[in-house]
């Protein structure tokens, strides 16, 4: 994601005012490092080692003074001092790991490197970790997601009010709900608020597409044979969305075959969906999707613009706002990846999304600018496959099932059966597409499998 400058950062940084955080009087129990470590899978005790000791009582005065003056009042002043290097020292010696989320979180937007390093240093020790000079938010993270560790006591609060003074925009957003604010970052971009309907609306966002203009596939000779892009047909009407486009608009709100669609794309984890946006339930208003600018373990968070809901980008199911206190959950439809060549092959009336939406670039950087892993923190990965395999994931009815995508098309273009668990996976447009047993098309969609398996866990696997 785009960066927003050092200075206006800053700028933004000066200015944060926290409420004061005081010693909590709820009744905790107590976590011991056995307890902790006894409900870990194995792949991340070998990966991260064991966890922490987790103490589950009140901030005591003493570490909730520290965390004031040093996580609040430091913020709020923009300066720290001798003062706030022992508040750090406070906290770094109170072996509550709860506090490293905040320290997390402090990470993300520091760009002093020796405040950086003194967190980091603060970090590794309430984990028991080495610090590493490279990416040290992600080696405090990493592990804090992981081992699940609980977040500290008013955590949201604090969370918030960071957030919301360094990004105007928020304060809609950071509200309680059924969303896990352990794992919610900074994705490096403002907010896009702009109103519905506002394509060509300039901001220094990552700008939604709203009922994008489109062209026939013999106009679209910008597209080369082999550009990948993503496939969509409602009651017989075919649309292609390039992946150069939805690299840099990440969302569409469209219509297609006389249906309302919401289309996410995530860089982060290579997935790109379809939310229908329409059919609700009486006095829901049809949700507009943006990007919010966050993050949940390197797959976008996504909002209706309508309500402020958020939206799980891989669930479809509103997590805060009207829309979560409702329990609103969006069907989806399916994406086929595809290549171009194939896709108009099989379509040849399919309308294609017009040039000028690209922005006059053609990044295509998936595979390359994360080619090494997730460039923000995920955790830990189901170890069944790479952390980047591409998947076919499905939803039925038995729970979600994932086809590694390579794999399955070898398997189909080898005359080979592709079933599991009532799937069947079948070839279709240069893509791949599921269904059941009656022959019944079922959602799905590609992914990478550290992206699908964070979000479904319980997912099964096929393997030939």
């Amino acid at each position: 994601m785009r960066q927003i400058t050092r200075p206006a950062l800053l700028a933004a940084l000066a200015g944060l005012t926290l409420a004061p955080i005081s010693a909590c009087a709820q009744d905790y129990g107590t976590k011991s490092t056995a307890a902790v470590s006894a409900e870990m899978p194995a792949h991340v005790i070998d990966q991260f080692g064991a966890a922490p000791e987790v103490p589950t009582g009140p901030l005591t005065e003493d570490v909730a003074a520290a965390v004031q003056l040093a996580f609040v009042e430091s913020v709020e002043r923009g300066q720290w001092g001798p003062e706030h290097n022992a508040a750090l020292e406070v906290i770094s010696n109170s072996g509550d790991p709860r506090l490293a989320w905040v320290i997390s979180d402090m990470l993300r937007f520091i760009t002093n490197r020796q405040l950086s390093d003194a967190l980091a240093d603060a970090g590794a020790t309430l984990l028991n970790r080495p610090r590493i000079t490279q990416n040290a938010w992600g080696n405090v993270t990493d592990p804090l997601i992981a081992w699940d560790i609980p977040e500290p006591p008013n955590y949201l609060d604090i969370k918030r009010r960071i957030y919301t003074t360094i990004i105007p925009g928020w304060d809609r957003i950071f509200v309680e709900g059924n969303i896990d604010w352990r794992h919610v970052s900074w994705g490096g971009v403002l907010i896009d608020d702009r109103p519905f309907d506002t394509t060509d609306d300039a901001c220094n966002c990552i700008p939604a597409a709203d009922n994008p203009p489109v062209t026939s596939a013999a106009e679209a000779d910008w597209v080369d044979d082999d550009d990948v892009v993503f496939g969509v047909v409602i009651n017989g009407e075919a649309r292609a969305y390039p992946r150069q486009i939805m690299e840099v608009r990440e969302m569409v709100n469209d219509t297609l075959g006389g249906r309302d669609l919401a289309l996410p794309y995530c860089t982060l984890c290579g997935a790109a969906q379809a939310y229908f946006t329409d059919q609700l339930p009486a006095g829901i208003e049809r949700p507009v999707m943006r990007t919010s600018g966050l993050l949940s373990r390197s797959n976008k968070v996504m909002y209706d613009l309508t309500t402020y809901s958020i939206f799980d980008t891989f669930r479809g199911n509103a997590l805060t706002g009207p829309h979560g206190k409702r329990g609103l959950v969006l069907d989806q439809a399916t994406v086929i990846t595809s290549d171009w060549a194939s896709w108009k092959a099989a379509y040849p009336d399919t309308t294609v999304l017009a040039e000028r939406l690209a922005l006059g670039r053609d990044p295509d950087f998936r595979n390359n600018r994360d080619a090494n892993g997730p460039i923000f923190p995920v955790g830990d990965v189901d170890p069944r496959l790479p952390v980047q395999e591409d998947v076919i994931g499905v939803l039925t009815a038995a729970g979600p099932v994932a086809f590694p995508r390579a794999i399955a098309m070898a398997a189909l273009q080898q005359g080979q059966s592709v079933e599991y668990k009532g799937v069947q996976l079948s070839r279709s447009a240069g893509g791949l597409v599921a269904s059941d047993a009656t022959g019944t098309a079922i959602a799905s969609h590609e992914a990478f499998w550290f992206a699908w398996s964070q979000f479904y866990p319980e997912t099964s696997l096929w393997t030939p």
